[in-house]
């Protein structure tokens, strides 16, 4: 039996959606790959996957390639909670200084570049880096952190200054960001699969919206967060993609184009 190989983005900011997927839909065709979001991106370019929720950088890049699915995003207008800057200092005084970033979001630290560049007029070579946060600050100023990662260890560090990316992008843009968007290979020979998956994805994200409370309650993730904070933090994250999240994704191409961002 022919299968859709769809990308699963395992972090708690898309659980509900998942979790809907699987509660409300036949799943029996689809086969869920998990990966970090620079993991899907390589791999829905490489062909490994016909449809995920990727990083809209990599969508930016190479529109040729891929399918849009409306109306579907992992965005925020304001804070996102998630996509978080870690500093000894306050961000305006980093200029010249190395800024550590996750390996596993393309987007975030394009968007932590353009931050930098555009809103504060300066510019910090960003290193990749893998080490715990505990460790990189005390050699390094700042470390971007997203995800999971980014949720625990926001509520550890009252002595540093934590700055959210998604509340920087709309407080300087008036406009949301959207960090990954649903799309899908283009040709890939499924495309009756990928219809019925864009239904699926509409009564999960429905489902997810009026549901969140539920969700929470028998999510996982309550080992992180407790009930009341997981049905915060997804409350403010938008899975819609409407006009005004179309100008925030036209913002973001535009500066990366002037930055060099979208370019390998």
């Amino acid at each position: 039996m022919i299968k859709l190989k769809i990308g699963k983005i395992p972090y708690t900011n898309l659980f509900p959606i998942f979790y809907m997927l699987e509660q409300k839909c036949d799943c029996a065709r689809y086969d869920f790959i998990e990966g970090v979001p620079s993991e899907l991106n390589n791999m829905i370019r490489s062909g490994d996957l016909d449809v995920s929720p990727s990083s809209s950088i990599e969508y930016l890049r190479q529109p040729d390639l891929y399918e849009l699915i409306e109306d579907h995003s992992v965005s925020s207008i304001g804070k996102v909670g998630s996509i978080l800057l870690f500093s000894r200092v306050a961000i305006e005084t980093l200029n010249g200084l190395t800024i550590l970033t996750t390996a596993q979001s393309e987007t975030s630290s394009a968007l932590l570049n353009i931050i930098l560049k555009k809103f504060y007029a300066i510019s910090c070579p960003l290193k990749s880096a893998s080490e715990p946060l505990e460790t990189a600050i005390k050699s390094h100023n700042a470390y971007m952190l997203i995800g999971d990662e980014a949720l625990n260890e926001s509520l550890r560090w009252p002595e540093l200054h934590v700055y959210d990316l998604g509340e920087l992008w709309h407080y300087h843009t008036g406009l949301p960001f959207t960090f990954a968007l649903w799309f899908s290979r283009k040709n890939s020979g499924k495309s009756d699969l990928i219809e019925q998956f864009k239904k699926d994805l509409q009564t999960a994200k429905n489902a997810a919206n009026h549901n969140i409370e539920l969700i929470a309650s028998q999510s996982p993730f309550r080992k992180l967060l407790s009930e009341e904070a997981l049905v915060s933090y997804w409350k403010g994250i938008s899975y819609d993609f409407g006009n005004e999240h179309k100008k925030g994704l036209d913002l973001f191409r535009t500066y990366a184009r002037e930055l060099g961002i979208l370019q390998r």
